[in-house]
């Protein structure tokens, strides 16, 4: 177990290393000047010159990583270049706003989703499974700014309940929750039937009814338990797309998190801040995967992590 463990650690750290030069040399290789950007049209030359150097942007490239990666190993990620704060700061502070969100939308995703994955399995084949699987299809096909516009449109704005922008209280974070629960419950649903029908067709799945087991046992000890593999997946996968931001989302509610901040980065070419984001992406997306990959021993003890 723990060689396994120091494997994927490495692995993970490996990953990240990778992604950061990548990111680095990308940013650092597109036209246009930050600085001139950051000082406006009219800078004078010689000042742009003089920032550049202030900021060590005129060192050669490898220089310029090696100092990046050095602070970054010492918990230091640089300082926006526009917004003049450092980019941990600025990272965590728009984490709470995704963290929050992210928390209602899954809690949201998860009650669907799997709700409508056990009913649709459990009457597979009956116009009950043809109707949960028909919403979960529109589900998954409808765009999420789509989805979101409609909710600011018909529940935010006719009804006037809940805000159709901005967190300024909790009730804010309603519409958006709703419209990006409701794709990872689609998703959800359909793995989640998927994988129980496969188990339901197994041998010691007839023996249980055989045996007289009560069918809520059945279906929630044997089958769901053996079906949970594939949906642990998924749900990782849709966590980690969430804590790493909902870039549209986000931005069609004018919510400051990790999406928001990135997509105004880019747009900047705020290099620290995108670079600090990309790196704040790639280790949430490798922990979510770690953590998924350890709980697969603990949903199914077959499985030996020392073995792979």
């Amino acid at each position: 177990m723990w060689r396994y463990v120091l494997k994927r650690a490495l692995l993970a750290v490996s990953i990240i290393f990778s992604i950061s030069l990548i990111t680095f040399l990308i940013l650092n290789v597109l036209p246009g000047d930050p600085v001139a950007m950051m000082l406006g049209e009219f800078a004078d030359a010689n000042k742009i010159r003089e920032v550049r150097h202030n900021m060590g942007l005129d060192l050669p490239l490898w220089q310029q990583y090696l100092q990046w990666i050095t602070n970054l190993l010492k918990g230091d990620f640089g300082s926006s270049y526009f917004q003049k704060k450092p980019v941990l700061f600025l990272i965590l502070q728009a984490f709470q706003y995704t963290s929050y969100l992210a928390a209602m939308a899954y809690i949201i995703a998860l009650i669907i989703g799997l709700f409508m994955g056990i009913i649709a399995a459990v009457n597979h084949g009956s116009w009950l499974d043809r109707v949960l699987m028909s919403i979960s299809v529109l589900g998954i096909s409808a765009p999420s700014f789509w989805v979101a516009i409609l909710l600011q449109i018909y529940i935010g704005l006719r009804f006037k309940i809940f805000p159709v922008s901005g967190v300024q209280t909790s009730i804010g974070y309603v519409l958006p929750a709703i419209a990006l629960g409701t794709r990872y419950a689609a998703s959800i649903s359909r793995v989640t039937r998927a994988s129980m029908m496969e188990v339901m067709g197994q041998d010691f799945i007839r023996t249980a009814y055989a045996k007289g087991l009560a069918p809520f046992r059945i279906v929630m000890v044997h089958i769901f338990r053996n079906a949970l593999i594939p949906v642990i997946t998924i749900i990782g996968a849709d966590i980690g797309s969430l804590l790493t931001g909902s870039m549209i989302t986000e931005n069609v509610f004018n919510i400051p998190g990790i999406g928001k901040l990135l997509i105004d980065a880019i747009n900047r070419r705020d290099i620290p801040l995108v670079q600090g984001g990309v790196i704040y992406v790639a280790a949430v997306c490798v922990i979510i995967y770690f953590i998924v990959d350890v709980l697969y021993a603990v949903v199914n003890p077959n499985i030996k992590l020392g073995d792979r």
